[in-house]
């Protein structure tokens, strides 16, 4: 099987589970605060797609949220750690947790896969709608098997754009300054609450844009190739070069680029 063919088995598997469970009783456990949940099906979901991949492909190393401590520290840590692996599989077993513990279907399973620190495969799967996202570097994105390409605005003042809030009350207090400063310049603005699928979406052309902070490489891996396959562009806030190491991140369809990167300087958008 190929790598392609491997993620898209471990995220449907995972995503079976986590359509069967999502309007059940989850058992919810806080991580870092209130706001960052993990339940038992993160933890069996991630699970399975450990499962899947080990047993195809046994020598490489993977890295998943739930297997990672609280802290950017220790996220940093461990991903400079498995990046002395050749392959690491990078894996958010259910992007956008606390929307699954409360019934709101925006969440997803988020697989990629990078060699020697460069992502060459990418897989989110949306399993309440039953949408396939996936992309080889070189390859181009695809959504259930059908190309995709980013969104054709050009300027802020047509383009719908997304954000997400970061925990902790100081940060999201400046995330809410930022808002007043930015959500003007925009057609509108969506806050889903999952950021692979945010990422999703703009390869497929439903959203011009999104930036968040504090991001983790599970949060980002798998959407960051699709956007770039699918013809868009991603830099942290400041514009400069993404790599796996980047938390404050800004994605869009290239067009709006540079114009948003100087609305996120004026607005002091990653000053805490």
């Amino acid at each position: 099987m190929t790598f392609l063919d491997v993620a898209v088995e471990a995220a449907r598997r995972a995503g079976d589970l986590i359509r069967e469970k999502a309007y059940q009783t989850k058992q919810v456990k806080q991580k870092t605060s209130a706001s960052d949940l993990v339940t038992e099906v993160d933890q069996r979901s991630e699970e399975i797609i450990r499962d899947i991949i080990l047993r195809h492909f046994p020598d490489h190393a993977i890295l998943g949220e739930e297997g990672v401590a609280a802290g950017d520290k220790t996220v940093e840590e461990v991903w400079e750690e498995s990046r002395q692996h050749e392959y690491v599989w990078i894996v958010d077993p259910i992007d956008g947790t606390s929307n699954f513990v409360h019934g709101f279907p925006f969440f997803c399973v988020s697989i990629a896969l990078a060699k020697n620190g460069e992502l060459i495969t990418g897989v989110i799967y949306e399993p309440m709608r039953d949408e396939l996202f996936t992309a080889e570097k070189g390859k181009g994105a695809y959504l259930n098997g059908q190309p995709i390409r980013v969104s054709g605005e050009e300027t802020l003042a047509e383009s719908l754009m997304a954000t997400g809030f970061s925990y902790g009350q100081r940060r999201v207090q400046q995330q809410l300054r930022t808002l007043m400063r930015t959500a003007p310049r925009f057609r509108s603005l969506r806050n889903g609450g999952a950021a692979a699928l945010h990422l999703a979406y703009i390869a497929a052309g439903r959203l011009t844009g999104y930036w968040e902070l504090g991001l983790n490489p599970w949060d980002l891996a798998a959407g960051v190739l699709l956007v770039k396959e699918a013809g868009g562009e991603v830099t942290d806030t400041w514009g400069r070069p993404f790599d796996l190491t980047v938390r404050n991140t800004l994605a869009t369809n290239g067009k709006v680029h540079r114009e948003m990167v100087e609305l996120l300087r004026e607005s002091q958008a990653d000053v805490t």
